[in-house]
């Protein structure tokens, strides 16, 4: 039989124990590690959740990878055409890790209706087109399809319906400037088949998807003539790796990059967010575990007579010390299941009814994302207990300076 374990539960369970002096600072400790274990739940869950969504979105209109011309073009528009016959496309297999890869070709054009007129970017797509990460954003209508003849439907998305007041089935002109001066524009007409709502303020005022033999035409390249190739890859953690192995494999004339150089102001202000989770983390801990050290001090101090009666029947230090650490850690497990209880409803909350609402100019997102792995929730449980425990060893050494004499006649 456990004797310490013994002792702890009969004390926890004793009528005497809730009116004591000291319940209402164990209940402070009992709160403490409840509202600390929220709040990194839900730092944790909302800091990688963002991260993984604008990712996500920066990828769906970029790929992980851009292949294009070794030129000093740092616009939207692809400008010169590369051949599709590489030995990377279609399939890229020289390099382990790439998923897919497909060709595009983009050029600025303006969209004029009655009422109003928006400068875009049309981004033409062929039937290679990974159109799996746009499907997840689509608010109205249906995806074209340019796998059989030319067509002129196209994807835009809600912001730009919007402002020209556009909806789905709608037509509308839009004029490409020609190379050189003194030359009329080129005027096509498209019509909306679906449209799209990413949240992305940056690519949503920006992009209309259209297909690509319409960019051929206008830019007079052959049907074996793209702008650039976006490349995506399994695992975005080996990106840099993937990235460095697909430049080495494509010619001369060629250049990559990947996302997170071409975006690298967003994630630079995303790895803010590793930081901030961090910081968040420690302060909590450091606060449960004071009000933990201050919650055993005063047990250790209402339970002297106990302790003075205990080594005098022949406990050593370490049993009397058990004793109080097993109630700590009641204490401790109490304060982690409500912590991890009402953290885990308010990420499913926000999850399923996305009550939380950011403002997508600021945040590239329309609402608090959520990224919910028990993975993650049981190794903060794991830490927030260890360290817990480590520190209260110490506080809990003052057992062994009590005196039993003195402590049965501690009043």
């Amino acid at each position: 039989m456990n004797l310490e374990y013994f002792i702890a539960k009969r004390l926890i369970t004793a009528k005497d124990y809730k009116s004591s002096i000291s319940a209402p600072i164990i209940k402070i400790a009992i709160s403490a590690i409840a509202i600390g274990m929220i709040m990194m739940i839900i730092s944790v869950a909302t800091g990688i959740g963002l991260q993984q969504k604008i990712r996500e979105k920066i990828s769906a209109f970029n790929g992980h990878i851009i292949i294009s011309n070794f030129d000093s073009n740092q616009s939207e528009v692809t400008l010169v055409p590369i051949s599709k016959k590489q030995d990377f496309y279609p399939n890229f297999t020289s390099v382990p890790g790439v998923s897919h890869i497909q060709a595009i070709a983009s050029k600025a054009g303006i969209i004029r209706t009655e009422t109003a007129f928006e400068g875009i970017v049309f981004k033409g797509v062929g039937p290679d087109y990974k159109w799996d990460n746009i499907k997840e954003y689509l608010v109205a209508g249906k995806l074209p399809d340019f796998s059989k003849k030319l067509n002129e439907d196209v994807v835009i998305s809600q912001f730009l319906a919007n402002r020209l007041h556009l909806k789905v089935g709608d037509a509308f002109n839009t004029f490409f400037m020609k190379e050189g001066q003194n030359k009329l524009p080129n005027i096509r007409r498209f019509k909306i088949t679906g449209i799209f709502n990413s949240g992305f303020q940056e690519f949503d005022a920006t992009y209309i998807i259209g297909d690509i033999r319409h960019m051929q035409r206008i830019n007079k390249w052959t049907a074996d003539q793209v702008g650039a190739f976006e490349v995506f890859v399994s695992d975005f953690d080996n990106i840099k790796t993937v990235g460095d192995q697909v430049y080495h494999q494509t010619g001369s004339t060629l250049d990559t990059k990947t996302i997170i150089e071409k975006y690298s102001y967003i994630f630079e202000w995303l790895q803010l967010f590793d930081f901030n989770i961090i910081v968040i983390l420690v302060v909590m801990i450091v606060v449960a575990t004071i009000n933990m050290v201050v919650a055993l001090l005063v047990l250790i101090l209402e339970r002297t007579q106990m302790i003075g009666i205990l080594k005098a029947l022949g406990a050593n230090n370490w049993s009397v010390r058990k004793i109080f650490l097993y109630n700590a850690s009641y204490l401790i497990l109490r304060g982690l299941f409500w912590g991890n209880l009402i953290g885990i409803a308010i990420l499913l909350i926000q999850k399923y009814f996305g009550i939380i609402k950011l403002n997508p100019e600021n945040y590239y997102v329309d609402q608090a994302p959520v990224y919910l792995n028990f993975g993650y929730i049981a190794l903060l449980n794991l830490l927030t207990i260890s360290v817990c425990f480590l520190v209260l060893l110490i506080p809990s050494y003052i057992i062994t300076k009590i005196s039993p004499v003195k402590a049965i006649r501690f009043d």
